[in-house]
């Protein structure tokens, strides 16, 4: 019988371990939600914080608590602006990157 393990472990595990992998995921999370897909933006991006800096570090950094974090990128959160580009330019921060909005060439 094969061991295997499930998808967030392994997304978590290849996070941990490959920084090229972390950025593009944290790319894609912001990516996906300004392209208007919300839903699968604030899944990524749940996916993202819980394989690197977790809620209760998130909470203290954005200074809101980390339940409401939770709330914010579940299926039926709806974030405030506000919080939700806090919660990008932490995660920017923390991982040593800078993602700018361009117009596309024509």
């Amino acid at each position: 019988m094969a061991i295997t393990k499930s998808f967030k472990e392994l997304v978590q595990q290849r996070v941990a371990n490959e920084p090229v992998f972390a950025e593009a995921l944290l790319r894609e999370g912001i990516d996906t939600m300004l392209a208007g897909d919300i839903d699968t933006g604030k899944a990524i991006l749940r996916d993202y914080i819980k394989a690197t800096v977790g809620f209760e570090k998130l909470g203290e950094a954005t200074h809101t608590p980390p339940k409401s974090l939770i709330r914010m990128f579940s299926p039926r959160g709806n974030p405030q602006a506000r919080n939700l580009f806090g919660v990008i330019g932490y995660l920017q921060k923390e991982a040593g990157v800078e993602f700018h909005v361009a117009p596309r060439p024509q």
